[in-house]
């Protein structure tokens, strides 16, 4: 079976062929109709919505002798039945497609495909295709629709809200109780990062979108102050079209530090703070927090000398406010110096008598 092309500039869907059945034509003529007919498995995704099939899928729809789909509450079928598609809620079967198809030229069945994919109808085809012995008409895959970027989303906020009622665990889960599991798939996703591992990025990006969905799926029971996962999303586009005035608005940036300095500008406003640490969880890291704060003390123009006191805790300060001045994360670095250190471990590990090994417990 082959998928089906479109010809510019009408958009014709054009069966590829499958032998016996593909027309010919002679000449510079157009090719006549099918001898055989031609069986067409149109395909639909439930992530756009219905009624917003291709002019291709159109086309055969309103063309087709025959038109069936297995699943009556197939979303399409009210939207066709108001175009004048007439559709027959019945079982295809690979048989009689193929007998009807066969008995006058030209003829053409549409096959809406449900989300399973109808496997009975398509492995009964492939079997009368394979044995040799039919006239087979011409098998077509028509998608009549195709995800938009981030469609697969949808499908994560209705996964999200079956196991948030059906599951004994995540139904009685509070966002207080998430709180370390979002901790620590920040920190693996910042591991893969570092780590360049591309397989670990992917799926560590996705435990941290769930992190975000199951919050806000949280959030939509709370009987005060309720939000959704709509509500998030509809909140940070807004900050991201209000802090890019040089894309969606009049402002000019032509360097990165215009831009960084309209981001600033467009938050002070905002936020409106009576201070330039306000905003800065003290509950992070300690390197990144003393970075984070001699940041703002700079970016804000103030000089403050770094408190004097005894002890390392002073002498990490110190350190860390130094590597921010030089455009260095402190946290990224030492975690860098700690990887070489415990390779530096495994190695002293394996040089000594008896090899790895040890049961150094804490």
């Amino acid at each position: 079976m082959t998928a089906s092309r479109t010809d510019a500039p009408t958009g014709n869907p054009t069966p590829t062929g499958t032998g016996t059945g593909t027309p010919t034509g002679t000449g510079g003529e157009a090719p006549g109709p099918a001898l055989t007919g031609r069986i067409v498995l149109l395909t639909t995704s439930h992530r756009v919505a219905p009624g917003l099939l291709s002019w291709p899928a159109w086309q055969a729809l309103r063309g087709a002798d025959r038109v069936l789909c297995a699943d009556p509450a197939h979303p399409q079928l009210p939207y066709l039945r108001e175009a004048g598609v007439e559709v027959e809620e019945a079982v295809p079967d690979a048989r009689e497609l193929v007998d009807y198809c066969a008995t006058a030229p030209g003829r053409t069945a549409v096959v809406i495909t449900s989300a399973d994919g109808d496997s009975a109808l398509t492995d009964g085809l492939a079997r009368l295709a394979g044995s040799g012995r039919e006239r087979m008409p011409d098998l077509e895959l028509l998608p009549g629709a195709y995800d938009l970027p981030g469609a697969r989303l949808l499908d994560l906020v209705q996964v999200m809200d079956r196991i948030r009622v059906e599951c004994p665990w995540s139904s009685t889960r509070t966002s207080e109780e998430l709180v370390k599991y979002g901790i620590e798939e920040a920190y693996e996703l910042v591991e893969a990062i570092e780590q360049g591992d591309r397989e670990a990025l992917r799926e560590e990006l996705g435990d941290v979108l769930l992190q975000v969905v199951f919050h806000a799926r949280i959030a939509q029971e709370d009987p005060d102050e309720p939000f959704s996962v709509d509500d998030v999303a509809g909140g940070i586009v807004e900050k991201l079209v209000r802090r890019h005035p040089h894309i969606f608005g009049e402002e000019a940036a032509e360097t990165a530090e215009d831009v960084r300095a309209n981001w600033l500008r467009i938050k002070e406003i905002e936020k409106r703070r009576d201070s330039v640490t306000d905003g800065v969880p003290l509950g992070q890291p300690a390197l990144a927090l003393a970075a984070k704060l001699a940041s703002r003390a700079r970016t804000a123009g103030l000089t403050v000398p770094v408190p004097e006191g005894e002890g390392v805790g002073y002498e990490l300060l110190a350190l860390a406010v130094r590597a921010a001045e030089r455009g260095i994360e402190p946290e990224t670095a030492l975690r860098a110096a700690a990887r070489t250190y415990r390779d530096a471990i495994r190695a002293a590990e394996g040089a000594r008598p008896g090899g790895a090994g040890g049961s150094a417990g804490e």
